[in-house]
């Protein structure tokens, strides 16, 4: 199990962010320990790495947690989020070819 800052320091990201998205409800199934702290796992850790790659792809909060709840709905959602991954592949297509 991980702390908020161990996760931080693993993942590359700030203590307010990885905040940000707990309180988003981002992260399933947070768990806590004994003295309420959120504590992470290695399953935890690699959603948090998603997330942060969403996010570099221009992902919104929104779209985040409708990727995250056609996750949470298992394998009978992978084509729809195959889907929603490619629209926002082409638009970040599109929006480089704009900006050269």
């Amino acid at each position: 199990m991980y702390t908020m800052m161990q996760v931080c320091r693993e993942v590359g990201i700030t203590y307010q962010t990885l905040k940000f998205y707990c309180n988003e409800g981002l992260i399933p199934n947070v768990k806590r320990d004994k003295n309420n702290r959120r504590i992470f796992d290695e399953k935890d850790i690699k959603w948090i790495n998603d997330l942060t790659c969403l996010k570099r792809c221009s992902m919104s909060i929104q779209e985040m947690k409708e990727y995250l709840d056609l996750c949470l709905q298992g394998a009978s959602t992978i084509p729809l989020r195959k889907e929603l991954l490619a629209k926002k592949q082409e638009a970040l297509r599109l929006s480089i070819k704009e900006s050269l």
